[in-house]
């Protein structure tokens, strides 16, 4: 028998995302008045039924809760007018959109997001959920869609 442990990699600048937690799920639809109740349902979710409107995001928005006050919550997004760019995403069937993580320090995110050769997709910019805080859209070498979320100081 052998003694043998396994060590992780070191990642350059992983301790600029050691504050990241893990935040919701976004998933599109095409209308969250209508399906928002069965949604929740379907989950065992609990839903205010309230929609936030997000201009810069060119979306709507809402939020089911999983479960107890603080864990990762789903939330719904639908495009707000037929220019959104979600609309194409509604077309193909709309589904799981992004990931979105909270973190502490939003420039020290991307920072090190960009050392990792993900894209930025669009800078920080002030959301209508989350009471004006900033978030960031990148896009990683795995094609996959993450937001981040400055986290409230």
């Amino acid at each position: 028998m052998t003694n043998e442990t396994t060590t992780q990699p070191e990642v350059q600048g992983a301790t600029e995302v050691a504050s990241a937690t893990f935040h919701h799920v976004g998933f599109v639809v095409g209308s969250i008045s209508q399906l928002g109740s069965n949604f929740a349902r379907s989950l065992g979710a609990e839903w205010d039924g309230q929609i936030i409107h997000d201009p810069l995001q060119q979306a709507r928005v809402t939020f089911l809760q999983c479960g107890e006050s603080g864990n990762p919550t789903i939330e719904l997004v639908e495009p707000d007018s037929e220019e959104s760019p979600l609309k194409k995403f509604v077309a193909k069937g709309g589904g799981l959109h992004h990931i979105c993580y909270e973190v502490d320090r939003l420039e020290a995110q991307l920072d090190f997001c960009r050392k990792q050769g993900s894209l930025i997709v669009r800078k920080p910019l002030p959301a209508a959920a989350f009471q004006g805080r900033r978030i960031a859209w990148v896009y990683t070498k795995q094609k996959l869609l993450v937001e981040y979320l400055e986290r409230q100081r």
